[in-house]
């Protein structure tokens, strides 16, 4: 299985920003789609946002006009830029990646808190 590694996350001040980056530890082939999910305590995982290789976004609701999700395909990166945090997008944030057919990998998590 691929390995997905996530350096970002850390602790943010309400208002501030954060930029979780995520790529693969190794060489990997055709990856169509990567994302972002996150999981709150006794929450269900939830998508953050997503993009394909062909540029197509899609963002959950409470992420449009504050999170930025950007591919560089080149490297199977994924990177999700957070502005004006809230203390409510405290949670831990998994990169996803999608293969075709169903095929897919996670990131273990990286924590993002968020203080008032």
């Amino acid at each position: 299985q691929v390995q997905l590694v996530e350096p970002g996350g850390g602790l943010a001040q309400a208002g501030g920003s954060l930029r979780l980056p995520c790529a693969p530890s190794g060489p990997v082939s055709n990856i169509n789609a990567m994302g972002w999910y996150r999981q709150a305590p006794g929450d269900p995982r939830e998508l953050v946002a997503d993009a394909t290789n062909s540029g197509d976004t899609k963002y959950a609701d409470f992420a449009k006009g504050r999170f930025t999700i950007s591919r560089d395909v080149a490297k199977d990166a994924v990177y999700l830029q957070m502005n004006s945090l809230k203390p409510e997008d405290t949670a831990v944030y998994y990169c996803n990646a999608r293969w075709p057919w169903g095929i897919y990998s996670w990131g273990q998590g990286t924590q993002v808190t968020v203080s008032s």
